[in-house]
Parts: C-alpha cells; structure tokens; sequence
C-alpha cells in the first residue's frame, strides 16, 4: 500500500488533468447509465403504441451515445497526456539521480538492470498511472451508479443481481495478494534478460573472436526460459482468477432472467421496467469481469513502482556539503595525508596511509605493479572514490569539502582505455568544454597528434564516432581523448597509462604535445614504459597500496630495489600491467 501511495504521488503535478480526467469519466458514465432507462422507456412505449414518444426516446438515446463518445474521447486525450507527462517526469528523475550517484555505485551494478528499471517497469507504471487507474475508478464508478440505479428501480431484484459484488471484489484482493511477488519476480527476471543482452551486444568483439556465439546463444535462451517460466506463474494465476471473477455476475444474470421473467409473468413488472433493469446488469458485468484485469495491471505497477523506488531511495554516498563553496583559485598543488582507501566490497584497502606532496606544476610518475593502487590514488584527486582515513587537498581545499563540479573542472584524466560517445569528433572532442569553438576544437587536436587521422575521415571532424568508438584503432581512441583533455584546459592532468595503445612514433609526437601542455601544469602520470616516465620530474613507487620510495630516475636506481628492477629488466610492459581492479574508466572529466 506504501508503494501505491507513492506512485499516486507522481499524479500530484497532473491533478488538474486527472480530475478533468475522471470528472468527463463520470459525465461519460452517466450517459451510458441512462441509456438502458431510455431503452426501458422506449419498449414500454412500443407496447402503448406512442410513436412520437418513441420517436423522441430514440433521439435522446442517440444523444447520449453521441456525448459518451466525445466524453470518452476527451477523457482519453487528458489521460495520455497525464500518463505521458508522468513517464517524462520519471524517467528524467531517475536519470538525474543515477548522474547524481557515486561512481562505486555503478561498480556493482549491471547496465542492463539499470536500463531495465528506466524503459520496462518505468512504462509499467506510467501505463497504471495514466489509464489503469482511471479505468480502475471507472469501474467502481460505473459499480456504484448503475447499482444505484438498479436499487431505484427494483431494490428487491438489485439484492439479487448485485449478491455477487462482494465475492468478486474478495477474490479480485486474494488474486492480488498472490500475483504481486509472481509479478515482481517477472521484472526482476525480465532486468536479468535485459543485462545479458546488453553485455553480448556490448562485447560482441569478445564474442565473436573466440567464436562463442552458440555459448551466447545458450545464456540468453536460458535467460528467457526463466522469465518464460516466471512469467508462466502469473499466467497461470490470471487464467484461473481472471475467468473465475468474470463468470460470478453471470450467476446475477440468472438469477434476474428467472425471477425478474416470472414477475414480468406475473404482470408487476412491465417488458421495459425487465428490459432497463437487465441492460443495466449487462452494463455491470464488463467492469466486473475487468476488475481482475485491472487489479492485476495496478499489481504490475506496484511491482515495478517498488523496483524504482529501490534506486530513487538509493542515496548518494558522496556528496558535497550544503553551500560548499567552489574549488578556491590555484596553480594545482597536491597533497595526501594518511589517505587510506578500500574499494566498496573490497576486503584489503587499495591504499595504506599514503603520504604524499605534490608542488604545483610537477610532473610525477607513479609505477608500481599490478594493484599497487597507481590508478587509486589518482582517482581520489577528481574525488572519483573517497577515502577512508586522511584527506586529499588541492590547492590548500581538502575535496571532500569543495563543490564537486567545481572541482571536476579543473581535473582532466585520460585513461588507458578512453570512452568516446556516439557522437561526431567534433562532439567528443568540446565534450568537457561544449561551447568550444571549431578552431579551439581543432587546435586542440593538432596538439594532440589526431589532427592528421581525422582529417583522413569521410566527414572529418563531423564523422560519426561508433558507439564507445569502436570504429576507431585503440590509438586514435586515446588522441581523441587527450585533445578533449587538452581542451579543457586544467590545472591538473592525469594520464593513466594514455599512451599505451599508440606504437612508438606516435607515442613520440604525442610526448613533444604533452611536454608543451604539461609546462606549468600539475601532472600525474601513471605509466608503464619507461619512455613514458622519462616526461616527469620525479617518479614516485607504489607496492601494495604503500608509496615507498620517490625521487628522481637516477635517485630510485640508487634507494629503490623495486624500481631498479623495473629498469634493469627493460621489460615494464610486461612486468608491470596496468590495474583496474574495480575503477571505472573515466574520460575527460
């Protein structure tokens, strides 16, 4: 009941709409429940002969049809506009709040369960919302005056014909209590089916290259055996309650024919008076026997009101305090102090109380092997994740306390495996700054060593970039990231192994780029080739969340055993690969 009071909130901006809507559903009624009368009256005018009476009943009835049709027209329009005013409303809401969610939220996360609660139970709501549930007030309305009409005209035989009612609404509540898990399991599984085809879709390079489509094939079939089967659950509920409740005002229905007839035998009811009251009984039987269908609809929406209210009630575990103020004016000067910091789910922390000191404008390498927290630790500067233990300051501003767009704002990071849009080259570039000029736009790129290939495209900058850039070599990938980078213009830069999918010669031209846009600028550099190192003022060496040694190149060879045995064995790529045990990649912030 929580759940549905919930959703009908969502009808509070829209209270006008769904009053009209159920006012003009009202007026729509009252014609329908007089057409039986008229019918009534027409008969027994018949019987009398009274042509002009009949002639008059006749053009009323007409009357009638004709407002109920453009009552119910009307209704119909003001109830989509609600329902589809209310899907708006909810899908730019719960848009808004997963952009408004911690990056370790989507960490554990399925795209395709997420995608499944914004498209399939957000339009199972907005169905309810906007028609069901008029339809459902509807029905009790059509109930409640056409039995009032009936207990006008005979209350002996409405006792009768309406005995029925409250088995049918006790029945309709047991189906419901029933349906409802059956249903909320049909979503969940129905959000499983929809993360398995994304994901194949996602990684059908992967799929393809080890020739494992029959293996997808079987997962996804498997998936749809079980909504199938969940799916059959319900079915099967509804086949028996659904049917059960439609066959109940069938028994009123006999009951009328036998002892209404014999009083039309016996002379105290007129033809007409019988005729009235049983189109008024066939006008109650379809709002009876669609009550199962509704109630099932408005169990659907309550299922899939309770999956979207488990995200909506999801809070932000990272926020910037109320009034915090911007990111103040600086150079870019770093610090840790005692950071600690365990990924969400993580049992070992990434860092252990990691000290370090970064004076603006320096440039600093960070090598370690494989989850010795490189990428971690440059993930807490933009406040990706936050620590545990300690604080990160930039500029003297600890960015726990600092409004985080602000903040963002002058981070630009660039990671080994970049993320580009559906979108031209133009777009992804002016992604950070999107009222940068085409010439700001292409500088930016010329600085970044893409200039060349993009004008090598069909449409140059205005090419279409496949989805996450697939049409593009890993390389160029990583240039269009670096000039959107580049663009931003920040007073710090991160570049997390940005040079690892372009060959040697590349790798030279872009280091000439980088070594201009890095003169003044605060840059973390998380590399693995020592090539790449060679562009920083000091190294600093990493080993299982600890920083334990930092300095100069040829200060680490004579302190450090760990980095002398990165140089001596002259074979970083493959000693040391980059770790990404849980970071999301994240471009161009």
């Amino acid at each position: 009941m929580r759940t549905f009071l919930r959703l009908l909130g969502f009808l509070r901006p829209y209270r006008v709409g769904v009053l009209w809507s159920l006012g003009l559903a009202s007026l729509a009624i009252g014609a329908t429940v007089a057409i039986p009368w008229l019918i009534g009256r027409a008969i027994d005018q018949i019987e009398q002969g009274d042509r002009a009476g009949l002639q008059l009943v006749a053009l009323v009835v007409a009357g009638a049809g004709l407002a109920r049709l453009a009552l119910t027209v009307a209704r119909r329009l003001i109830a989509g506009r609600v329902s589809l005013g209310v899907e708006l409303d909810l899908r730019n809401r719960m848009y808004a709040h997963l952009q408004a969610l911690e990056l370790g939220f989507f960490d554990g996360q399925q795209t395709g369960q997420l995608m499944s609660r914004a498209t399939v139970d957000l339009q199972a709501v907005r169905f309810f919302l906007g028609y069901g549930l008029v339809f459902l007030l509807q029905s009790f309305l059509t109930l409640s005056i056409g039995a009032a009409a009936m207990l006008v005209l005979e209350p002996g035989l409405a006792a009768i014909a309406l005995a029925p009612v409250p088995f049918v609404v006790l029945i309709g509540w047991q189906y419901g209590k029933r349906n409802r898990p059956a249903l909320q399991e049909v979503q969940q599984r129905i959000a499983e089916l929809t993360a398995t085809a994304e994901e194949n879709v996602s990684g059908i390079r992967v799929v393809k290259a080890f020739a494992r489509e029959r293996h997808q094939v079987a997962r996804f079939r498997h998936s749809v055996t079980r909504v199938f089967d969940q799916a059959m659950l319900s079915t099967r509920l509804r086949a028996f309650y659904n049917p059960f409740i439609g066959f109940l005002p069938s028994l009123g229905l006999a009951a009328i024919l036998f002892f209404g007839g014999r009083r039309v035998i016996d002379g105290s009811l007129t033809i007409g008076e019988f005729t009235a009251f049983y189109a008024y009984l066939l006008m109650l039987i379809s709002p009876m026997r669609s009550l199962g269908i509704f109630l099932g609809m408005a169990q659907r929406a309550v299922a899939s009101g309770a999956r979207v209210f488990e995200l909506l009630d999801r809070r932000p575990a990272m926020t910037a305090p109320a009034g915090a103020p911007s990111l103040p004016p600086g150079d870019g000067h770093v610090e840790l102090r005692r950071v600690t910091m365990t990924y969400p789910g993580a049992v070992e922390p990434a860092l252990r109380g990691v000290d370090l000191d970064v004076p603006a404008g320096t440039t600093l390498a960070l090598v370690g092997a494989t989850a010795s927290g490189k990428t971690s630790l440059v993930s807490l500067i933009p406040r990706l994740y936050d620590v545990d233990a300690g604080e990160v300051l930039i500029d003297g501003a600890n960015v726990a306390q600092v409004d985080m767009a602000s903040l963002r704002q002058e981070i630009a990071l660039v990671t080994d495996d970049p993320f580009l849009f559906s979108a031209s080259v133009h777009e992804n570039i002016a992604y950070a700054r999107p009222d940068a000029t085409r010439a700001e736009v292409e500088e930016a790129a010329r600085r970044a060593q893409a200039a060349g290939f993009v004008a090598e495209l069909p449409d140059g900058y205005d090419t279409l970039i496949g989805e996450r850039g697939l049409t593009l070599s890993g390389g160029q990938r990583q240039r269009i990231a670096i000039a959107r980078a580049l663009l931003a213009d920040p007073r710090i830069l991160i570049l997390d192994d940005a040079t690892s999918s372009v060959d040697a010669s590349t790798e030279q031209e872009i280091k000439g780029a980088l070594r201009e846009v890095m003169a003044g600028r605060t840059t973390f550099i998380v590399a693995h080739r020592l090539s790449t190192i060679s562009l920083a003022d000091e190294i600093a060496v990493l080993e299982r969340g600890r920083l334990i040694a930092r300095g100069t190149h040829d200060e680490l060879r004579e302190r450090s055993g760990l980095y002398r045995d990165i140089v001596e064995k002259g074979l970083p790529d493959q000693v040391f690969l980059t770790e990404k045990p849980r970071e999301a990649q994240v471009a161009g912030l």
